[in-house]
């Protein structure tokens, strides 16, 4: 691993090709905001994907692209004179350390439930911080992770079950209520049912301490594995996929499964 000295002329390299690079290069001079944020999403995504498959090695390639485009916002912030790759790192210190008074102060708190609660009445308190207790949850976040961030949030100040057993019931009621708007076929109070089946489900994951997004995302790549094997194995009979029966299909299904418990 590297020494202090090392990591800040690293970065200080990261800071003066940045430099060069807006001020020479036609594709980074004509960067904008509002240019980059597309770009931006796809890096955060692209992170996410390494980390969910923990490839070391694209983790370590993905966080250097966002952090290119963190500092490529602060060039830009610094040609308006509005801010700096300085002001950056020095506010989030400071509210880092203005929300762990834990570890600055004199609070306690001894468990991670502490930490939370803490944090989000320290938000509310801020100056620039959150006006509402959900306010800080962002509007384009994905909705599985919104309603996870939602409750969570929400729990953060005592609005939360006091058994977590008990959100089994609501899980049971929620579904019920589905099915009898799918018999009735009202598409959309099914669709809102469906959209409380979902949030109540995500909400027994939160309080099992289960992370929906990665449980799904887990689920998305096994079939992809699977799936994959079928078609591999159909095209390897030289044959179709749309030419072939669900049993047989169901039989590589199968064996794809076998396979990964080898």
């Amino acid at each position: 691993m590297h020494t202090r000295e090392e990591k800040l002329e690293a970065f200080g390299r990261l800071l003066d090709v940045l430099d060069d690079l807006r001020t020479q290069c036609p594709w980074d001079m004509k960067q904008t905001y509002e240019s980059l944020r597309p770009n931006t999403i796809e890096e955060v995504y692209e992170l996410c994907d390494a980390l969910a498959k923990k490839d070391i090695k694209n983790i370590c390639k993905e966080l250097g692209d966002v952090l290119m485009h963190v500092v490529f916002y602060s060039v830009i912030g610094s040609e308006t004179k509005d801010f700096d790759i300085a002001d950056v790192c020095n506010q989030e210190a400071d509210k880092l350390i203005f929300r762990h008074p834990h570890i600055y102060g004199d609070v306690k708190a001894d468990n991670t439930d502490d930490v939370l609660k803490n944090w989000e009445q320290l938000k509310l308190r801020e100056k620039d911080g959150n006006k509402t207790v959900l306010s800080g949850v962002p509007d384009a976040l994905p909705s599985i992770i919104k309603a996870y961030r939602i409750q969570d949030k929400a729990r953060n100040v005592g609005f939360d079950w006091k058994e977590k057993d008990d959100v089994w019931y609501k899980v049971r009621e929620e579904l019920a209520e589905l099915e009898a708007e799918l018999k009735l076929g009202n598409e959309e109070k099914a669709t809102q049912e469906l959209g409380d089946f979902l949030f109540s489900v995500i909400n027994a994951a939160r309080l099992y301490h289960l992370n929906p997004d990665n449980a799904l995302e887990s689920t998305n790549q096994k079939f992809i594995r699977r799936f994959n094997y079928v078609e591999e194995e159909v095209k390897k009979a030289g044959k179709e996929l749309k030419n072939i029966e669900l049993e047989e299909m169901d039989k590589l299904w199968n064996e794809a499964k076998i396979q990964e418990k080898k």
